[in-house]
C-alpha cells in the first residue's frame, strides 16, 4: 500500500487522492481519531481525515483577527469585553484575555457558568435574570466569582435579586441596561433610568458600577458612514443618561456596548467597553456591510471559520449535493471558499446543493468543500468542536462548551 508520507508529498492533486484512498482504506478510522484528540496527539492529522460537516478554524487568520482588535483597543484605550455567544469556547476567551481583553460578556446564564467554571474572571451577563430559577443561578455565580457582573432594566428584578442576595449574604456588581435603539431590552433613558440606578445604588447587596446601551440595529447597517450615524443616534439618549447619573453623584465608571460592526465608531460614542465578538471569525452577512475603507466589503477582519463538507452525490451536470444541510444551519447566503461563482441552496435536513455555470470549476463526488457560514452564533450552536487548521494540518481541537456543557441555557 502506498504510504501516507508519499501521499502528503504529492501536492494539490495528491491531496484529493489522499482523501479518497484514506476513505477506502480507513487509515484513521473514527474511533482512532477520537482517541488521538482525547490525548491531544495531532501528529499527521489532516482535514481529509475528519468527519463532515465540521467547523474548521484557520489558525493564521484567527490570530490576525485577534491581534487587529487588540491593537485597536490598545491604541484607543477602549477596553474589550469580548462576547462569548459567538464561540462558546473558553480557549478562545483565554487567548483574548492574554492579548489584553478586560473580560468577557455572555448572553445566557449557562454561558456565564461555563466561562466562570473555566476560571475566567470579569464576566458580564448582558441579559437580566428574571424568575426564581435564573435569579438563583445568578446568586450562585456571584458567590463563586465576585468579579461577575449582571445587568438589570426593571425595578421588579432589582427587588427580587436584592432579596435573594440578602438571603445568601452575597453582594453583586450591577450595570443598568438602558434602551439604545434595540426594542428587546433596556429601561427608558433619562429619569426612569436614573431612578433605577438610584434604587440599585441604595440597595445593601448590589453595587452600581455602570450603564449599558446596546445599539444592535447599528451593527449590521450597510455602509460605514450610515452605520456611524445610526450608532451615534441610537446611543445618544443613553449617553445623556450616563451624564445625568454622574451629576446625581452615582458611581458610573463603566459605559458598555458596541459590536464588531461599530468597533471603530464606539470610541466616538464615549464608551469605555466594547462588546465585540464576531470579529474573531467573521461571517458572510458581516462581510457584506462594508467597511470604512471599502463600502462593499468589510475587510477589517478576515473570514477565519468555515464549514467543511463532503460531496455525497453528483449525478447531474454543474451541480452536486453535500452533507451540509438545514440541520447543520446551511443558508443560501453562505459562500463557497475559493469558488465565488458557486451558488448554494438547501437540499433538505441533511443535504445542501451546490451549482455552477458551464465552464466553472468542476466539483466531484468525494471532494471536500469549505463553506463560509452566514451567521456565526447559529453555526457554532450546532457543532461540538473547532478543528484548528494550519494549512491542511489539524493542530488543535477546541470544544464548543455551549454544546457539551450545561444542559440549561
Amino acid at each position: 500500500m502506498t504510504s501516507r508520507r508519499q501521499f502528503l508529498a504529492a501536492g494539490a492533486a495528491g491531496a484529493v487522492l489522499t482523501s479518497r484512498v484514506r476513505a477506502a482504506n480507513s487509515e484513521f478510522n473514527y474511533s482512532e481519531i477520537e482517541e488521538r484528540i482525547a490525548r491531544r496527539d495531532f501528529r499527521d492529522l489532516v482535514k481529509a481525515d475528519l468527519p463532515t460537516p465540521a467547523l474548521i478554524l484557520d489558525e493564521a487568520l484567527f490570530q490576525k483577527n485577534l491581534h487587529t482588535m487588540a491593537e485597536h483597543n490598545k491604541a484607543t484605550g477602549l477596553k474589550l469585553r469580548a462576547h462569548v455567544k459567538i464561540h462558546k469556547c473558553p480557549e478562545i476567551s483565554k487567548q483574548q484575555l492574554a492579548l489584553g481583553a478586560y473580560g468577557v460578556c455572555c448572553a445566557t446564564t449557562a454561558e456565564c457558568e461555563l466561562m466562570i467554571g473555566s476560571g475566567i474572571k470579569n464576566v458580564l451577563h448582558t441579559c437580566q435574570p428574571a424568575g426564581r430559577a435564573q435569579i438563583a443561578r445568578t446568586v450562585a455565580l456571584v458567590r463563586r466569582e465576585p468579579t461577575f457582573t449582571g445587568v438589570l432594566d426593571d425595578p421588579i428584578t432589582v427587588g427580587a435579586l436584592e432579596e435573594a442576595l440578602s438571603a445568601a449574604h452575597a453582594r453583586m456588581n450591577v450595570i443598568v441596561d438602558v434602551y439604545a435603539g434595540l426594542e428587546r431590552q433596556g429601561c427608558q433613558p433619562g429619569e426612569s433610568a436614573l431612578q433605577l440606578a438610584q434604587k440599585v445604588d441604595q440597595s445593601k447587596h448590589m453595587k452600581l458600577v455602570g450603564i449599558m446601551g446596546y445599539s444592535g440595529g447599528a451593527s449590521h447597517t450597510h455602509g460605514w458612514e450610515a452605520r456611524r450615524q445610526r450608532s451615534t443616534s441610537d446611543v445618544a439618549a443613553m449617553l445623556e443618561t450616563v451624564e445625568l447619573c454622574r451629576k446625581s453623584g452615582l458611581p458610573v465608571g463603566i459605559v458598555t456596548g458596541g459590536s464588531t460592526g461599530t468597533y471603530n465608531i464606539d470610541t466616538e460614542n464615549h464608551l469605555t467597553e466594547l462588546q465585540a465578538g464576531s470579529y474573531i471569525f467573521m461571517d458572510t452577512l458581516y462581510r457584506r456591510i462594508g467597511g470604512k475603507s471599502d463600502e462593499h466589503v468589510y475587510s477589517d477582519f478576515d473570514p477565519a471559520l468555515t464549514v467543511m463538507t463532503t460531496v455525497i452525490s453528483q449525478t447531474r451536470p454543474n451541480q452536486c449535493a453535500v452533507d451540509y444541510g438545514n440541520k447543520a444551519t446551511l443558508r443560501t447566503t453562505d459562500e463557497v471558499k475559493g469558488r465565488p461563482g458557486v451558488k448554494i441552496d438547501s437540499g433538505g435536513a441533511e443535504y445542501g446543493m451546490l451549482s455552477w455555470n458551464d465552464g466553472g470549476p468542476e466539483i466531484k463526488l468525494g471532494d471536500r468543500v469549505e463553506i463560509y457560514p452566514s451567521n456565526l452564533d447559529t453555526s457554532t450552536n450546532v457543532y461540538d468542536r473547532y478543528y484548528v487548521a494550519r494549512g491542511e494540518s489539524i493542530v488543535d481541537v477546541w470544544p464548543i462548551m455551549g454544546r457539551s456543557g450545561a444542559a440549561q441555557r
